[in-house]
C-alpha cells in the first residue's frame, strides 16, 4: 500500500515533479533553496487555510534562508474573480522591495487558491514561477497538476485564465487527514472522473476503499492520489494545452460548470456539480448505446456510495432555476469546450474509455436533465 511517491509531469524543459508523502510542508523551504535560484517567496492563500498553515510554512521557508511574505484573500469560490485578483495583484506589486522574476509564488490551499495564485503567477511581470501545496483532495488530484489557472466570470466558470505550469507540486498527505468528509467527497468526484475516462480498475479501487478513504486512512489516501496524478500526468504530458486528449478530463464538467454558475458560485460544491454532470453524461451515453446501461448504473452507484448527489432531489436547497433545462442551456453554450456555437460533450464509451462528441442534440440534453429531475 503506497504512502509516498513522486510522479513526473513530462513537458520537456518545463517538466516538474509531483511529490506525495507526509510532512512535505516542513520540507518546502529546503526544496526551494536546493532546487531553485530564489531567495524570496510570496505565499498566496485564503483566510481559512492561511489561519491554519501560513505560520508553519513561513517557518520552513525562513529557516531555509528565504525572505517571505504572505497574502491572503477571503475563502470561497465566490471570491475567485477579477475583483479578488486585482486586490491580490496590487498587494503583490506594492511590496517593498518590489518582486522580480526570481520571486517564487507559493500557492497554499485548495482549488480556488491554486487557480487564482497560478493566474497571478502567470500574469505578474508577464510570468513568474510558482509551486503548489494543495490542502484538499480535489486540489491534490486535479487542480494542482496541469497548469490550468484562472478565474470565474459572471458568464461562467473559469472563463478567464491561462496555462502556466508550476515548477513543483508538494502534496503533504498529513494536511488531508484532517479534512471533513464533505471535502474528501468533493475530491472523490474528480477521482471517479479519472477512473471513468481512463482506468476502470481505479473505479473498483474507489468502490472498495471508499470507507477507508473517507476515514482519511494514510495508505489508501496516498495510493488514491498517486493513481490519479499518474492519470493526469500522462494526459497533460501528451496534450498540455487541451487540443485533443486533455479534453477528456472535462467529463462531467459541461453540465457541472453550468450548474455551479446557475446556483451562484459557492452555492454548490464543484464535486457535487461534477457528480451530477457525470450522471447526465452517462445517461446520454447509455441512451446512445455507447455505454452499457449496467456500466452507467455502476458509475451512479459508486457516486451514491460516496454520498455524492446523483439526482436533483439530493440537492434540496438548489434553486428551481438551476434545475431548468432552458436556464442551463445558454450557460452550457458559453462552456470553454463549445465550438462554433455547438456544445461539445465528453461521453464514456464504457468504463475506462471516453471521447469528445460534437453532435449531442438539445433533446438528448433535455432528457438527461429530465432524468436528473425525475430519478
Amino acid at each position: 500500500m503506497a504512502e509516498a511517491g513522486k510522479i513526473k509531469i513530462d513537458l520537456g524543459p518545463r517538466s516538474y515533479w509531483v511529490h506525495v508523502r507526509p510532512g512535505l510542508m516542513a520540507r518546502t523551504g529546503p526544496f526551494l533553496a536546493e532546487m531553485f535560484n530564489t531567495r524570496r517567496a510570496i505565499i498566496i492563500t485564503d483566510s481559512t487555510v492561511g489561519a491554519l498553515y501560513t505560520r508553519p510554512l513561513q517557518d520552513s521557508l525562513r529557516t531555509a534562508g528565504l525572505n517571505v511574505h504572505a497574502i491572503a484573500f477571503p475563502a470561497g469560490e465566490e471570491h475567485k474573480n477579477l475583483a479578488t485578483y486585482n486586490v491580490v495583484m496590487e498587494r503583490l506589486l506594492g511590496l517593498n522591495p518590489p518582486i522580480d522574476r526570481r520571486t517564487m509564488i507559493v500557492s497554499l490551499g485548495g482549488g480556488v487558491v491554486g487557480d487564482l495564485a497560478g493566474f497571478v503567477a502567470a500574469t505578474a511581470l508577464r510570468g513568474v514561477d510558482f509551486i503548489s501545496l494543495p490542502t484538499t483532495l480535489l486540489a491534490a488530484v486535479d487542480a494542482s497538476v496541469g497548469g490550468k489557472t484562472g478565474l470565474d466570470a459572471q458568464a461562467g466558470k473559469n472563463l478567464v485564465g491561462a496555462f502556466h505550469q508550476p515548477r513543483l507540486v508538494l502534496i503533504d498527505t498529513t494536511l488531508l487527514t484532517t479534512l471533513p468528509a464533505a471535502q474528501l467527497r468533493n475530491g472523490l468526484a474528480e477521482c471517479v472522473k479519472h477512473a471513468v475516462v481512463r482506468d476502470a480498475t481505479l473505479l473498483n479501487f474507489i468502490a472498495e476503499k471508499a470507507p477507508a478513504i473517507l476515514a482519511a486512512q494514510p495508505g489508501p489516501l496516498a495510493e488514491l492520489i498517486l493513481r490519479n496524478v499518474a492519470i493526469k500526468a500522462a494526459i497533460v504530458s501528451a496534450d498540455e494545452h487541451e487540443k485533443s486528449l486533455r479534453a477528456l478530463l472535462n467529463f462531467g464538467h459541461t453540465l457541472g460548470h453550468a450548474l455551479e454558475t446557475a446556483a451562484g458560485y459557492g452555492g454548490l460544491s464543484h464535486g457535487q456539480a461534477v457528480s451530477m454532470g457525470m450522471v447526465a453524461a452517462c445517461h446520454i451515453a447509455a441512451a446512445r448505446g455507447l455505454m452499457h446501461a449496467t456500466h452507467a448504473a455502476k458509475v451512479r452507484s459508486v457516486l451514491e456510495s460516496l454520498k455524492l448527489p446523483v439526482r436533483f432531489a439530493d440537492l434540496p436547497t438548489l434553486d428551481a432555476k438551476a434545475r431548468d433545462f432552458q436556464a442551463l442551456l445558454p450557460i452550457m453554450g458559453r462552456d470553454k469546450k463549445a465550438a462554433r456555437g455547438t456544445v461539445r460533450w465528453i461521453l464514456p464509451k464504457g468504463l475506462g474509455d471516453a471521447a469528445l462528441f460534437e453532435d449531442v442534440k438539445l433533446e438528448e440534453v433535455r432528457k438527461a436533465i429530465e432524468y436528473l429531475n425525475l430519478s
